[in-house]
């Protein structure tokens, strides 16, 4: 008898992690392993925000209200014990063009308009559907950001002055990278070449040591005490300020919501996938499960927040996830108070932000940027098959010289083709073994047919065909192929159905046809081991007595054909 599984109720999918840790057993010392953990990723957390931020095109308060807003929301909403959320360098990219098009206020608006979509997409629970997204798509896209995302930092790195506005498409920006050359800042390049020196060093000798935070730390006191003709966060911006702001909506109109829905949309998709991506590499650290319904729900209301408080859009962040695990933490308390953290440091260090060169920023995205390339993972999947090269391949060249969500969409599809043609093939009408006297009794024996895919009983008017693996639409015209092979004209067509365990309205129809041809020449067909989801969607679509007779096996329905 089989046993249905109970469906969770809609307390269960939404009720957040951090409800169900802290009705457990939460004692002092989890506390303290939480507080080591998140006081960890806030160091990480603060260079990298400031650096996202200024990437993306806006100031670099904007990437610490969204790491200290949306990050607690993430944690205090989300279903996953050890997600850590905030501004992600994947955003960089769209977030740029956003802020180019629609100005600051448009990408506050979009951020806010993805929030709401994140979270009707949590509500109605598809976010199990992301998982569906192939993964030579999000290698390809990956590595195709982290290209985008170096060559944006090319300029701090080299410290180049440019003739006009950076431009936005690789090509143009490359040739106004090159054009400028003669420009670069010696002292730019020595900051960053030493910040990028510490944290390749850092990593190596002292892998649990906070990389970035040292190496801006250390170059930016070097630029201070030398007096290094570098430019800063406090000669660009001005600082940052010691609080957070007042929230606050942003303009609405029917118009700006229609202008910047499609950057909303490409925010929610590309954070939905980074957010449950990220949730399930802490699932594969920690040995825990995370709701991915709730995680989207928590990753909404993040976004919204950090909208209202003037934030970047908010997802999981991988790097500070795993960070957050490597460094003890027991529940979703140590992403939250990650978050009051970094609170802590605006309010009480935001003076000496003034002095972190841009330069020793852009080393870390530049870092960043290489470890994020997926190298070993990409060279894998082009040497693996033709069709995850042309997979990986065609999304990271759209990408990289066309656009994020364009890149995302025609991987989707190609790879969905890929997976169609691939399950086609794997479908197929056998000829079964020949059948002994002892496995059917008072039947005579099933011999071989050399000229087609079927097989023939002792009774030459009766045909067995086999047919196995999902019977889709991609496979129904080989199936329908096969059986019209069949050059017999018998009484009775046995087909097998025990190896299909899936079936659509296309393979429905095909057996449709064939049965209502084979009832033009006289001939009976005998479907025979179907399961039941299988029969009840044949019957559906037609396939039923007295044109169609079923049979629980091929031995019984041999016997009723020789009767």
């Amino acid at each position: 008898m089989m046993v249905r599984s109970r469906q969770p109720t809609f307390l269960e999918l939404f009720t957040p992690k951090l409800v169900t840790t802290l009705q457990g057993h939460y004692r002092l010392s989890d506390f303290r392993a939480d507080a080591v953990a998140g006081l960890t990723v806030a160091i990480v957390a603060l260079p990298l925000s400031m650096a996202i931020a200024i990437a993306s095109g806006v100031t670099p308060d904007r990437g610490l209200y969204a790491a200290i807003v949306g990050g607690f929301i993430v944690s205090a909403l989300g279903g996953s014990r050890f997600q850590i959320g905030g501004p992600a360098g994947a955003f960089i990219v769209l977030v740029a063009a956003t802020v180019e098009h629609h100005g600051v206020e448009g990408l506050i608006l979009a951020t806010l308009l993805s929030g709401l979509i994140l979270l009707a997409i949590g509500l109605l629970r598809l976010g199990t559907f992301i998982k569906y997204i192939p993964y030579p798509v999000t290698i390809g896209f990956t590595a195709g950001i982290a290209v985008i995302i170096f060559v944006s930092q090319i300029k701090e790195l080299l410290g180049l002055t440019l003739a006009g506005k950076e431009p936005g498409q690789l090509v143009p920006k490359l040739q106004a990278l090159v054009e400028a050359v003669p420009t670069a800042n010696w002292a730019a390049v020595l900051t960053a070449v030493i910040a990028i020196g510490l944290i390749v060093s850092v990593r190596r000798y002292r892998p649990h040591w906070p990389a970035f935070l040292i190496a801006v730390g250390l170059a930016s006191g070097l630029a201070w005490a030398a007096n290094l003709p570098v430019e800063t966060i406090g000669s660009r911006f001005g600082g940052i300020p010691r609080a957070l702001p007042a929230p606050y909506l942003p303009a609405l109109s029917l118009e700006k919501l229609a202008a910047v829905l499609p950057a909303a949309l490409s925010f929610a998709l590309l954070g939905g996938i980074e957010s449950l991506l990220s949730a399930v590499v802490a699932d594969s650290m920690s040995g825990r499960r995370h709701r991915s319904n709730c995680e989207l729900v928590a990753q909404g209301a993040a976004n919204v927040a950090s909208a209202l408080f003037g934030g970047l859009c908010v997802t999981g962040t991988i790097a500070r996830t795993a960070t957050n695990v490597r460094s003890g933490a027991r529940s979703p308390v140590a992403g939250m108070l990650h978050a009051l953290f970094l609170l802590l440091f605006m309010l009480v260090a935001a003076p000496l932000a003034s002095f972190i060169p841009l330069a020793a920023l852009a080393a870390v995205l530049a870092v960043v940027a290489w470890n994020m390339a997926e190298k070993h993972e990409f060279g894998t999947l082009i040497r693996a098959s033709r069709g995850d090269a042309v997979v990986v391949l065609a999304t990271f060249l759209l990408v990289v010289f066309r656009d994020l969500t364009e890149g995302i969409l025609v991987g989707f599809g190609l790879g969905t083709l890929l997976f169609l043609h691939r399950m086609a093939q794997a479908v197929d009408v056998e000829r079964p073994q020949p059948m002994i006297e002892e496995d059917r009794p008072d039947t005579a024996a099933v011999g071989l047919d050399a000229s087609g895919p079927c097989s023939t009983a002792s009774d030459p008017d009766v045909v067995v065909c086999r047919i196995s693996g999902a019977f889709f639409f991609g496979a129904a015209a080989a199936v329908g192929a096969a059986l019209d092979r069949i050059g017999e004209h018998p009484r009775a067509y046995i087909i097998d159905f025990s190896g299909v365990p899936f079936l659509d309205s296309t393979a429905a129809a095909t057996i449709e046809g064939f049965a209502r041809k084979a009832r033009r020449q006289g001939a009976t067909v005998y479907i025979a081991g179907a399961q039941p989801t299988v029969r009840r969607a044949l019957l559906t679509h037609g396939v039923k007595p007295p044109g169609v007779r079923f049979r629980s096996s091929v031995a019984s329905a041999l016997t009723a054909a020789e009767r």
